[in-house]
């Protein structure tokens, strides 16, 4: 069974830091990009609604950002804890969402494509003074 739990997150004043944690079982951490992504307060149901992509970690080490958190979030990965983090600095107000952590792996073993894409419960950060 694969879960992903998030922890840290919470209620920061604008200009705060949070980080954030994602700690996998039931998935081969080391193989799997992991990544962040976010969606705001109260949309979580709504149809046709996307998470944004925050920031994600391949198994290679390549990080993406999303332009909006570029120099001020740090994604990062410990394989041997199978966790993935999110420093946020420097946060501001239209940083409140719900924050997912994902895995996701694609495979072609055998000419037989399986992507393997899994989604933690979120972690609430709110940014207000």
């Amino acid at each position: 069974q694969v879960q992903l739990v998030e922890s840290g997150g919470g209620l920061v004043q604008p200009g705060g830091s949070l980080r954030l944690s994602c700690a996998a079982s039931g998935i081969i951490f080391s193989i799997n990009t992991m990544g962040w992504y976010r969606q705001a307060l109260g949309r979580q149901r709504e149809p046709g609604r996307q998470r944004e992509l925050v920031a994600r970690i391949t198994s290679g080490g390549n990080i993406d950002y999303a332009d909006s958190v570029k120099g001020r979030f740090t994604i990062s990965r410990d394989n041997a804890k199978n966790t993935v983090y999110l420093q946020m600095n420097s946060l501001k107000p239209e940083d409140t969402a719900v924050y997912y952590c994902n895995s996701y792996y694609y495979s072609d073993y055998g000419g037989v494509p399986s992507e393997y894409d899994y989604w933690g419960q979120g972690a609430q950060v709110i940014v207000s003074s």
